[in-house]
């Protein structure tokens, strides 16, 4: 089971970021997709959550109405579209999948500062 997230970088406040978490070594499309974050200092939480068809997600309260969870079966690949981001987002973002006892990605830093 391999998970490789890309996407993160430097943005300004009130900047989009578009990260993707690329699966491989399992039958992705039988899997809910999860990402997670964790600031300096701070536990690892839950940040959205989408249903192995992708008809159904979840949304922590912190980034409700601004991140939008998806997923491509064909291409064995989760996104997280983050909007409107803020200073708080800034974080390492973590993707998984809870294929055998749960598998990480290697994370991606976003950072949002001016």
């Amino acid at each position: 089971v391999q998970l490789v997230e890309s996407g993160g970088g430097l943005v300004q406040p009130g900047g989009s970021l578009r990260l993707s978490c690329a699966a491989s070594g399992f039958r992705f499309s039988s899997y809910a997709m999860y990402w997670y974050r964790q600031a300096p200092g701070k536990e690892r939480g839950l940040v959205a959550q989408i249903n192995s068809s992708g008809g159904s997600s979840y949304y922590s309260d912190s980034v409700k109405g601004r991140f939008t969870i998806s997923r491509d079966n064909a291409k064995n690949t989760a996104y997280l579209q983050m909007n409107s981001l803020k200073p708080e987002d800034t974080a390492v973002y973590y993707c998984y999948a809870g294929v055998g006892s749960g598998s990480w990605g290697q994370g991606t830093q976003v950072t949002v500062s001016s």
